[in-house]
């Protein structure tokens, strides 16, 4: 697919080319489609100064670890400073499209299912195909199918996946056990999750048995694909009306009207509530690790189990992973592919297991993740990825999740019925979907 400079980018080019002509050398030689050599320890700057690479992320509990490999990697390549910026999610997109229309995007960056397609579309990420075919370290094959498509784009790889991750039950030990209630393991269902939540509520209000939050990945996701509903289908048609997710959805908002669970729409929120002792029981994903490592609270406290099963025997947890992508109009592109690869190659991916970062998507690596913590029974993470399911997406996830939230809070406050809410949500959802 032919590349759409903007005026800009034509600008930088003219620039540079001048530049050249006049005999300046200090900005990088290889073009965005050039081949990177992959084995050296020199930088591609013809004046041998150290390149510095912008690297932005989202999650402040992965850059402990990400900065070690950075270092790491530094190390290997002297000529490469690699200076790591993190916002969270909501601030990270936004600096995000700010820099996409303003020229500046960062030189790497994580990629999520969500914005793939709007940035992959608008050519704003680099074309990885060539480099990754002549890398000697980057196996594709290595990854997860499901992952691998989701950063590929009319054939055009825009990212390499990074990680994956899964769902899990928390729980809080102590409650339990005060509550004379058995630990949850992979025998509970639903009526077990139902039973638990309702002995571990206090009448006073001074704790919940559980949290039930309007939140889709760490929350009703799950329940509605083990129930055998979906959020959408084959044939991109929102799956929010279908009986069986309706059906899940009204399970699973009922922690809420009965008030076992606190009624929660805020995301920072959901954490504070385990570490602050208010909620016995809650869902959340494999990259939380390292903060409830940190939380002494937690860690004297909590462990986690296996996702309980429809009453049927449904399993699910939702199944994602990130994805690695370098800037179309990096300043860099080598220097950037030689990071991306590094963080690809099995070097990589198992030093970001070996750390704890997250579940490395590199196959046979998530033995070393699981080895990185002894505080909480991590492998149910990976005993789950047989059942996972993929995280719903399509080209405008971004716009109908949002729009979604918003038709389903009314079910959560008890202002409509589950039923009204969930076909709400399926009506504004098509409308998106019919737009793509």
């Amino acid at each position: 697919m032919k590349k759409r400079l903007t005026f800009l980018s034509v600008i930088s080019v003219l620039v540079l080319l001048f530049l050249a002509a006049c005999g300046n050398d200090s900005e990088s030689t290889s073009e965005n489609g050039g081949e990177s050599d992959g084995g050296t320890d020199e930088t591609q700057s013809g004046s041998g100064e150290e390149v510095e690479l912008r690297f932005s992320i989202w999650d402040s509990n992965q850059e402990s670890g990400l900065r070690q490999i950075a270092n790491e990697f530094e190390e290997q390549n002297p000529g490469i400073k690699i200076n790591i910026e993190v916002n969270g999610w909501g601030d990270y997109w936004t600096a995000l499209e700010a820099g996409a229309t303003g020229g500046s995007l960062p030189d790497v960056f994580w990629m999520h299912s969500n914005e793939i397609y709007r940035y992959a579309s608008n050519e704003m990420l680099l074309d990885l195909n060539d480099r990754i075919q002549s890398s000697d370290v980057v196996e594709m094959d290595k990854f997860p199918e499901g992952l691998k498509s989701i950063y590929n784009f009319e054939g055009t790889q825009y990212a390499i996946p990074k990680d994956y991750d899964t769902i899990g039950l928390w729980y809080n030990k102590t409650m339990f056990d005060e509550a004379n209630v058995s630990y949850p393991d992979d025998t509970w269902t639903w009526d077990d999750l139902y039973d638990a939540a309702k002995q571990l509520t206090k009448d006073d209000g001074s704790q919940y048995g559980i949290l039930t939050p309007l939140h889709n990945q760490e929350g009703y996701y799950n329940f509605v694909y083990q129930n055998g509903g979906t959020i959408i289908t084959d044939d991109k048609v929102s799956g929010y009306d279908d009986p069986k997710t309706i059906e899940a959805l009204e399970f699973y908002v009922n922690f809420v009207l009965e008030g076992l669970s606190p009624q929660e729409f805020g995301d920072g929120e959901r954490v504070t509530h385990l570490q602050n002792g208010l909620v016995a029981m809650g869902f959340f994903g494999s990259w939380n690790l390292t903060g409830f490592t940190e939380n002494e609270y937690m860690a004297e406290n909590f462990d986690v189990a296996v996702l309980p099963a429809s009453n049927d025997g449904g399993r699910a947890s939702i199944f994602n992973g990130l994805g690695n992508a370098i800037a179309h109009n990096t300043d860099h592109p080598d220097e950037a592919w030689k990071w991306v690869e590094y963080l690809s190659s099995e070097e990589g991916q198992t030093r970001q297991a070996e750390l704890g970062v997250a579940i490395s998507a590199y196959e046979g690596a998530a033995d070393a993740w699981v080895n990185s913590n002894d505080t909480y029974d991590i492998g149910v993470f990976i005993d789950m990825v047989d059942y996972a399911q993929i995280r719903p997406y399509s080209n405008t996830t971004a716009v109908w999740e949002d729009r979604a939230y918003e038709r389903l809070n009314g079910a959560f406050t008890n202002d409509k019925t589950v039923e009204e809410a969930a076909k709400d949500a399926a009506a504004v959802m098509n409308e998106s979907l019919s737009q793509e």
